[in-house]
């Protein structure tokens, strides 16, 4: 018998305590491991159905603006070296940044005013496939724009024009049918006509030109500024600019996910690491005659101390591993209850099963510490006595 058989004997003589503590601290470490693979597809997922509730960069061109006045009178502003965007060399250099992969949506615009009939309206030029994305908000009385002269109409505007889905109108003198009209979305979106990009370029601009991009970027996984500071870099000559109210407001939504998950996870973690300390400080007072006959043996102070160590190592490492091997197969139960199974992305990793086993033997191990302690304080006149 050594020192290391010692603990172990302990625990297959009390089977019954050592199953339910075993029991308790896998459960506890199961519960994090799904919550936090849960968490981080959740957090993903909510990421990228926010896109659908608009842009968080804009992609415009530089402009100088000169004030104007004259014998203090103010004439207004006056907008110098406006030019249009490359719509296609855009969608190039936004497509070759670093964190390319955190673009969801990349929605070029082209503004225009043109009359339908003696009213001046705006028309808006749009890739449909990506509008449909960034705006998943809108909801359309008809339907969208199918036809290459088919436009969406905007609620403000069919009010002001008497326009209904189905009505035909000319824009220019361009015959256009209105396939859909826009309701109410308390934004500008309501006052302009939207019609297809090649279309708007082809009456009311220039080809493969765009007034400016509107980019969609996740940025859960990075700080929006390195994403702005790469188009920069990519798009020399051009105004980036950060939404940051929008990107705020996202990022409060996907980090108050993670953070419950986080505080849920430390309470399970608290509550099993309080079972292990208080198991063993139990184990302690149980066996004070066996602790007095071994130091009277020999045993020094930092013998016992390793004896429940151990104890505490090898409960670790059985509830790291088995608590991850459970929670990566439970995590993958509640993504397919909550139908999030196809977008999910999780891999069984060793390492970090490995991680999580060391993790938890140091939590353990630190539970078990004052136990320990306490067992290797003892005097062995103190216990002998009690015989």
């Amino acid at each position: 018998m050594n020192i290391l058989t010692i603990p172990l004997r302990n625990i297959r003589r009390k089977w019954v305590k050592t199953l339910l503590l075993l029991l308790v601290f896998t459960l506890g470490v199961t519960s994090i491991v799904s919550l936090n693979y849960v968490s981080s597809v959740v957090g993903d997922s909510l990421e990228k159905k926010l896109t659908a509730y608009g842009a968080n960069i804009l992609i415009m061109p530089q402009s100088e603006k000169l004030t104007v006045s004259y014998g203090g009178f103010a004439m207004g502003d006056m907008a110098l070296g406006v030019h249009d965007l490359d719509e296609t060399l855009v969608a190039e250099r936004v497509g070759g940044i670093e964190l390319r992969e955190r673009i969801a949506v990349v929605a070029p615009k082209l503004v225009a005013m043109a009359k339908a009939g003696d009213t001046a309206v705006g028309v808006v030029g749009v890739r449909w496939d990506r509008e449909k994305i960034l705006k998943g908000y809108w909801a359309v009385n008809g339907s969208f724009p199918e036809a290459e002269n088919g436009v969406l109409v905007g609620a403000k505007a069919a009010a002001n024009l008497g326009l209904v889905p189905g009505s035909d109108l000319t824009l220019n003198d361009v015959p256009v049918r209105v396939a859909g009209v826009l309701m109410p979305t308390g934004s500008d979106d309501d006052s302009v006509i939207f019609a297809s990009m090649d279309f708007a370029q082809a009456h009311f601009g220039s080809p493969g030109r765009v007034s400016f991009v509107e980019v969609a970027a996740l940025c859960a996984g990075c700080p929006i500024d390195e994403i702005v500071a790469e188009l920069q870099k990519a798009l020399p000559g051009t105004d980036i600019q950060a939404l940051q109210s929008i990107v705020k407001q996202r990022m409060y939504s996907v980090n108050f996910v993670k953070d419950l998950i986080l505080t849920v996870s430390l309470v399970i973690l608290f509550i099993a690491c309080c079972m292990v300390g208080v198991t063993m400080l139990a184990s302690v007072n149980e066996r004070i005659k066996e602790i007095g006959l071994m130091r009277s043996l020999g045993f020094a102070r930092s013998g016992v101390f390793a004896i429940f160590c151990f104890e505490a190592v090898v409960i670790g490492l059985v509830a790291g591993a088995a608590g991850y091997a459970a929670g990566y197969g439970l995590s993958l139960k509640v993504l397919a209850l909550l139908d999030m199974a196809k977008d999910a992305t999780l891999a069984f990793n060793p390492g970090h099963m490995a991680l999580t086993g060391l993790l938890i033997v140091a939590v353990s191990v630190l539970s078990a510490f004052f136990p320990a302690w306490k067992a290797a304080s003892v005097e062995p006149s103190e216990a002998l006595i009690s015989l």
